[in-house]
């Protein structure tokens, strides 16, 4: 018997094709489906009692205390003064790394000197430092920026310099044959080739930018998406705390959507 539809069929078939490149109504259908089946499941697990809501609310419940922060309780604001601090922090680590780890990759000498203390540095774990932040930086907002680009920074620098010892030394040495300076290959050469490896590292580590905020705003905060976490958790206000989570997840989500974008748009040949 013929398919009835065969355009559907078509359209999902190559999901299931390894390495084959489905179309983006696709994906994004299977996506909204996956999402919303994880989240009928919690919705009936605590239903049913399977969970206690202490622990983990239903759907229902994050929702409303979603709307309730929202309209009572200045949400907004907060979600405002934590994405500045995220950006803030992640543009200073990215204006940093980005220039160092070139250089590390280009220059023996700046790779030798500086890649063990950044592989030291960036094994130690981010709220150990809090108190040495404290003593250095005080209580302000110093003190989180520092925490987050602490998160992002010695991670950064490692993965672009990696992006540029990639750069095939044979098309190092086809510019130097035709007269390019250090600079044109730099430019011209080496930048382009990394482009689209960058700009993804950029996105990764934005994300894990975001993954230390809870630490960087329990700091004497009095706003963020940490600080209202924090204390809703000191009230065992667990809904609330869900609340804030589901909001910090929604921000990623879209801004890693936004930046995948970005990159299909500036690197069509992909």
């Amino acid at each position: 018997m013929p398919c009835r539809h065969p355009g559907i069929v078509i359209l999902f078939s190559s999901l299931f094709v390894f390495r084959g490149r489905a179309s983006p109504m696709a994906e994004s259908a299977v996506s909204v489906a996956a999402a919303a089946l994880v989240v009928a499941g919690w919705e009936l697990a605590a239903r049913a009692g399977i969970i206690a809501p202490q622990f983990l609310p239903s759907p229902s419940r994050v929702v409303i205390a979603l709307w309730t922060m929202l309209t009572e309780q200045n949400l907004v604001w907060h979600v405002v003064v934590s994405t500045t601090r995220v950006w803030i922090a992640f543009l200073l680590a990215a204006a940093m790394a980005i220039p160092i780890g070139i250089m590390m990759s280009s220059y023996r000498i700046v790779g030798a000197a500086l890649e063990p203390m950044i592989d030291f540095i960036r094994y130690l774990p981010v709220p150990a430092l809090v108190p040495l932040s404290i003593i250095w930086f005080g209580v302000g907002e110093e003190t989180k920026i520092f925490l987050l680009w602490l998160g992002t920074f010695f991670q950064l620098v490692l993965l672009v310099a990696d992006d540029m010892r990639r750069v095939p030394q044979e098309f190092v040495e086809v510019a130097r044959t035709v007269g390019a300076s250090s600079r044109q290959v730099m430019t011209d050469v080496a930048l382009r080739w990394m482009g689209p490896t960058l700009i993804d590292n950029l996105r990764i580590t934005l994300g894990w930018c975001w993954t230390y905020l809870i630490i960087a705003e329990i700091v004497a905060a009095d706003s963020g998406i940490g600080y209202v976490i924090w204390t809703a958790r000191r009230f065992v206000k667990t809904p609330e705390v869900m609340a804030g989570v589901v909001v910090i997840g929604l921000i990623g989500l879209v801004t890693d959507q936004l930046l995948r974008l970005f990159h299909r748009r500036l690197f069509r040949y992909l």
